[in-house]
């Protein structure tokens, strides 16, 4: 997924470690009772800015297999050869993800089978295969096949108990598959469906295709100012399609509903346009230097973010955990609850960025 410095896209890297920051900030509440809405998922159907930021890295991820595979693709590697090692990458990152799911504890039967990191493994590795196989139209063809099947599916297929078409938490197609093959392995919040589970994978590979296909355009050879107006064109479309296909099937996260998956590749798309017309295009970069730098060991720091919220929320300190008495006596004192908890959620980056800019100082740059 990376490629050699002299040939990075700064907007890219700066748009990597936005998107990682973002995930950090609100993955860590100081007080998960007093969190702005923008910094929560949407309850069920709908979107805040909480559910722009995984499909945004699916998304990143897109773009990234296409510059890095198409070069080495040009120089003559064999295409075998690359899909293997996509299969190593994608092995090792989900095994990571079960890690992180079972730290610090390891139970066989109850530990969470999918997860972030899983999603991210399996999107990488199926896109590759696509990537490395078919060409532009193929993997178009391949981005509108998965969405309308998946579309097809959550509409069609009846469930037992519910019939066919419910998009509610409990009794739609995605949620009856999870029961079925992670019965005991989901998410501890929901325990009855998984937002990254087995079905709802469907459209999530669309999503890192549609970065494939924006990647596409970062490699066509036009200037900066061609290049940022195909990308906000593509962005603008996408926005446009997925907000009408919202008429008839709503935008939710946690099924990652065919408009969903759509409209949110719009909002990278637009997005990142953005950034690359500023810091690649009129040459302005020094404000991606931060990003850049959690850009650069992105997973590595949500991998040791992680680690650490998990080990604070099981050391005692009196009748509170650690994380609890850090945030009633360092951050709620400063302000109203609501504004501590972000405090805390912001000083929390802070110490990330930290240990990601003591890697990026040291060069050194995990890559799986």
């Amino acid at each position: 997924m990376h490629f050699a410095v002299k040939d990075r896209l700064v907007s890219l890297d700066a748009f990597r470690g936005a998107t990682m920051a973002s995930m950090i900030l609100v993955n860590n509440a100081g007080s998960w009772s007093a969190v702005y809405p923008p910094l929560l998922h949407a309850q069920w159907h709908g979107w805040t800015f909480t559910d722009l930021i995984f499909p945004s890295f699916l998304w990143i991820v897109g773009v990234a297999m296409t510059l890095s595979f198409a070069r080495r693709v040009e120089r003559g590697e064999d295409r075998r050869r690359l899909l293997l090692h996509a299969f190593r990458r994608a092995l090792i990152l989900f095994g990571i993800g079960l890690l992180l799911n079972g730290f610090p504890y390891y139970n066989p039967a109850t530990i969470r089978i999918p997860g972030v990191l899983q999603r991210i493994a399996i999107c990488y590795l199926v896109a590759a295969a696509i990537f490395l196989f078919t060409r532009v139209r193929g993997q178009i063809i391949w981005t509108v096949s998965l969405l309308a099947v998946y579309w097809l599916a959550m509409r069609l297929v009846p469930v037992p108990g519910y019939g066919a078409g419910s998009l509610e938490p409990v009794g739609n197609f995605a949620q009856y598959v999870d029961s079925q093959l992670l019965s005991g392995h989901m998410y501890r919040v929901t325990r009855l469906w998984d937002p990254e589970g087995v079905v709802s994978t469907l459209p999530s590979i669309a999503t890192t295709l549609m970065g494939i296909l924006a990647g596409h355009i970062l490699r066509r050879g036009r200037t900066a100012a061609e290049t940022a107006a195909w990308l906000f064109t593509m962005g603008a479309a996408l926005l446009a399609a997925g907000s009408v296909m919202s008429l008839w099937m709503p935008i939710n996260k946690n099924l990652w509903t065919t408009p969903f998956a759509v409209f949110m590749a719009g909002m990278s798309t637009t997005g990142f346009a953005l950034c690359y017309w500023v810091a690649d295009g009129a040459g302005k970069r020094r404000w991606t230097k931060p990003f850049v730098i959690f850009g650069m060991n992105a997973i590595a720091v949500y991998v040791l973010s992680g680690m650490v919220d998990r080990v604070m929320e099981l050391i005692p300190v009196g009748s509170i955990t650690l994380q609890r008495w850090i945030f009633l006596n360092i951050f709620a004192p400063l302000a109203s609850e609501v504004n501590a908890s972000l405090l805390y959620a912001v000083a929390y980056v802070a110490l990330m960025f930290l240990v990601a800019w003591g890697m990026y100082r040291r060069k050194w740059f995990v890559k799986f």
